[in-house]
């Protein structure tokens, strides 16, 4: 039963062979790994406004400007990363990248930055799609119950994930090009109406409030460094690049350009609407931190009023927010697979599925992606301050181990691509310190503080593994000489599952003793009789237990047991019987398990199990 509801879920297992056919095409990669980047352009305006809205609707015209810098940052970022996909086609991308040309800190520190970025991404994502959702009219009443369908997608999107790429491929490739569709749709439309001069196709019910702060380089900044949400998920595609068909670099590179024209443009168009309908709506667009409609809902409604086109967008945004968390389900368990391979986490996260993907890794994504959705109550405006140092950090690391990797190398054109990656570095650099010191307050800090505490993990778990490989080695080791083995066999009773473990422990040892636990001092003279007759001569202890445990005289008996010889290992014997059904299996005691667990860290003792079945 359990292994078919696991393929119903999941599907057929796939052969290793089959690894090079689920290698994707560009067109199914760019949905799978792009969807992130192009989805926050849904909440990157709005976080531009939302710092803005402090000083005042008035001043919502810095807008533009600050969306075109973020743009030719993201066009920056985009030809940076392009240099990086061409160079490592085996993915990686920050972390490999820094490890091969900066040393194990800075590989680390990108690792662990990305690590958080993709939790993150995750959890803003979800949060920001349940709220797309409940901007809708008709689904305003779901707006209560946003913690709990968070984590439904999640698992949902897990699910997904555990069944294969190419699968997951297929699945989000729809609602990302209809995400895409209906965006363009909506941002001509709205260009259209405003070259014609037409009125808002529906009056906003939203006021504006007064400003509460005075417009400061500082609040400018701050808006700066919020909009930058929108480079989130860039660097996915340089993550990933094995998952494309040959010739992956070439390939992804190629999907990269796609992806920073189309989110740059998405982009740009919806906070150009947002910015003139402002001045020209009766009621001003204004968006809103917590509830109510955003700003992809309000510029929608303007432009294309209440109809079938507006709930298109809202679907489409909503969808493509959800799924945009398939970026980093796409990227978290590559990058663990290789910190794991490098021994810096769990080796189990570098263990492929029976659908040729990093199923561990992926479980683990979806616990704690829930748990931020959880603790921060799924509001997007409380998430993005803490993913946006992750972002650039690990932007920034990344091009400066390119700039490193061209001086070391000097191939030809090498210093045509070292000007792309310094200004690449210096860019995201100077990002990164603005996006630092104006979120800090935010709650950047939690992440300012999460980051060294994960590479100090890292570092760890590295340690560990190393050590344990040193102690486990063969160089130098010497063969010891043959062990005593002394067999102690659990006997709670003679019968028919008793015999077999009997049998088992003569044949392992010359040294067996059958142990019975006298808990009852009345049945012992019948338990010595039976033995007598069916103990194959094996010497019966009986140890008495005058408070009826059965756990601590066996555990003292072992003691004794080892304090005879010096060179003695225990083996000891538990008979198991075991029934067809399933549910007669509560109508007996576990006591053997139980004593198995008190076993489990105790030097010297093997603990065998024999199990008789019983027929029906």
């Amino acid at each position: 039963m359990p292994t078919l509801l696991r393929r119903m879920l999941f599907g057929q297992p796939l052969a290793t062979a089959r690894a090079e056919h689920e290698r994707l095409p560009k067109f199914l990669a760019l949905p799978i790994f792009a969807s992130d980047a192009l989805s926050s352009s849904a909440y990157a305006t709005e976080e531009i406004l939302l710092a803005l809205l402090l000083a005042g609707p008035a001043y919502f015209h810095f807008s533009v400007p600050i969306a075109i810098g973020i743009t030719v940052l993201m066009a920056i970022v985009v030809f940076s990363y392009r240099q990086t996909v061409l160079t490592y086609t085996s993915g990686g991308g920050a972390y490999i990248v820094a490890r091969e040309n900066l040393g194990p800190l800075p590989a680390t520190t990108a690792g662990a930055a990305l690590l958080v970025d993709y939790v993150l991404t995750v959890a803003v994502s979800i949060a920001a799609g349940v709220h797309a959702l409940t901007s809708t009219p008709a689904l305003a009443f779901l707006e209560p119950y946003a913690i709990s369908a968070g984590v439904g997608f999640i698992v949902l999107i897990t699910i997904a994930n555990l069944r294969g790429v190419r699968e997951s491929g297929w699945l989000f490739a729809f609602p990302s090009y209809f995400f895409l569709a209906v965006m363009f749709i909506m941002i001509l439309a709205g260009l259209w109406r405003l070259a014609e001069g037409l009125p808002p196709a529906i009056e906003l019910r939203q006021t504006p409030e007064p400003g509460i702060h005075p417009l400061t380089w500082f609040l400018l900044l701050r808006a700066f460094s919020s909009g930058c949400a929108a480079l989130t998920g860039i660097e996915a595609i340089s993550n990933g690049v094995q998952a494309f068909r040959p010739p992956e670099g070439r390939n992804a590179a190629i999907t990269m350009i796609w992806l920073g024209g189309l989110l740059g443009a998405i982009f740009l168009g919806i906070t150009y609407l947002a910015w003139r309908w402002h001045e020209l709506a009766p009621q001003q667009i204004v968006p809103h931190a917590h509830g109510g409609d955003t700003i992809v809902s309000q510029v929608a409604a303007t432009v294309l009023g209440h109809g079938p086109l507006f709930y298109a967008v809202q679907f489409a945004t909503a969808v493509i927010l959800i799924l945009a968390a398939n970026t980093s389900f796409a990227g978290f368990p590559r990058l663990a697979a290789l910190l794991a391979h490098d021994l810096y986490l769990p080796r189990q996260l570098a263990n492929i599925g029976d659908k040729l993907v990093y199923d561990n890794g992926i479980i683990i994504l979806a616990v704690l992606s829930s748990l931020m959705i959880i603790l921060f109550g799924g509001s997007t405006h409380a998430l993005i301050p803490l993913y946006a140092v992750g972002v650039f950090l690990s932007f920034t690391i990344s091009q400066t181990g390119m700039v490193r990797r061209w001086f070391r190398e000097r191939s030809p054109g090498w210093w045509r691509n070292a000007i792309v990656n310094v200004i690449g570095a210096v860019a995201t650099g100077i990002v990164l310190v603005v996006v630092a010191i104006t979120k800090f307050m935010q709650g950047a800090w939690m992440v300012v503080l999460v980051i060294p505490a994960l590479i100090i993990l890292l570092f760890k778990i590295q340690h560990h593994y190393r050590s344990l490989g040193r102690r486990l080695s063969m160089e130098g080791y010497v063969t010891p000489q043959p062990r005593h083995n002394t067999v102690l066999l659990l006997a709670p009773d003679v019968h028919r599952g008793v015999i077999p473990a009997l049998q088992y422990a003569i044949s392992i040892s010359s040294d067996v003793r059958a142990v019975y636990v006298e808990v009852n001092p009345e049945r012992t003279a019948r338990m010595r009789a039976k033995w007598q007759e069916w103990g194959m001569g094996v010497p019966l202890v009986v140890l008495e237990s005058p408070y009826r445990a059965l756990i601590d005289p066996v555990l003292q008996y072992i003691d004794q047991v080892e304090q005879e010889r010096d060179d003695d290992l225990i083996t000891v014997v538990i008979p198991e019987f075991v029934q067809p059904g399933i549910w007669e299996k509560i109508l007996h005691n576990h006591s053997g398990l139980m004593l198995k667990f008190a076993l489990l860290f105790k030097r010297n003792v093997v603990v065998t199990n024999v199990r008789y079945w019983v027929d029906k």
